[in-house]
């Protein structure tokens, strides 16, 4: 009988063990995928060769314009950034 109660006890202790070994896992952090508008480069209005006056107030019209949205983008971009770090921290801290 105490052969028996030996290896039970035995049996027992790998059991805990190799379960106490093993670290809880953590479902990984969800990843905010980034807007297509925040990945595109800013493209900006280059003057002819030959500007005329027109020319520049086009150019001074649109690359306000464009800088307005290029900024627009980079603002999506880094809401997106800290929005995922967010979402990292809320499941680090679980």
């Amino acid at each position: 009988m105490r052969r028996l109660t030996l290896i039970a006890l035995l049996g027992c202790a790998m059991l805990i063990a190799s379960c106490a070994s093993r670290p809880p896992r953590s479902p990984a952090a969800p990843r905010v995928e980034m807007p297509a508008e925040a990945m595109r480069p800013c493209a900006l209005y280059l003057l002819p060769k030959s500007a005329t006056q027109s020319d520049l107030e086009t150019g001074f019209a649109q690359r306000g314009a464009q800088i307005v949205a290029c900024d627009a983008a980079r603002s999506l971009a880094v809401q997106t950034h800290e929005a995922e770090h967010q979402l990292t921290d809320r499941m680090k801290s679980r």
